[in-house]
């Protein structure tokens, strides 16, 4: 049995949004009250970024076009006594997809947790 952080990806859809940072929160505070509803508050939300194809440079994943943003996020969480790194990365979906239904979620990182990060997370019994 392995504990694992794993990070996901969820591309959040925004609508009324004028900037790049309405969007981004908007969609925090959407993602956030989808999380805390479930009571899934050891989720962190963070914005996402991308890299320019030109010149390298990194920036926030948040996109506007009419009144539509589209806001890429990852969600962290620790998982504990998986049996494997694939089922660490199912436990996770599970988990997070519960709260964001209809919401795909990629799997952007996992690795296994050091001693001194172990706290908070969900836990197979």
């Amino acid at each position: 049995m392995g504990d694992y952080v794993v990070v996901l990806e969820a591309p959040i859809i925004v609508k009324d949004v004028e900037t790049s940072e309405d969007a981004i929160n908007v969609a925090v505070s959407k993602v956030t009250k989808a999380l805390n509803k479930e009571k899934l508050d050891f989720v962190r939300v963070e914005i996402g970024y991308s890299q320019c194809p030109v010149c390298g440079a990194h920036f926030e994943s948040a996109f506007v076009i009419g009144s539509v943003g589209l806001v890429g996020m990852y969600l962290t969480l620790k998982v504990y006594n998986a049996q494997s790194i694939e089922h660490a990365e199912r436990i996770a979906k599970a988990v997070v997809g519960k709260a964001l239904k209809k919401v795909p979620l990629k799997v952007f990182e996992i690795r296994e947790l050091e001693d001194e990060e172990k706290e908070n997370g969900v836990e197979l019994e």
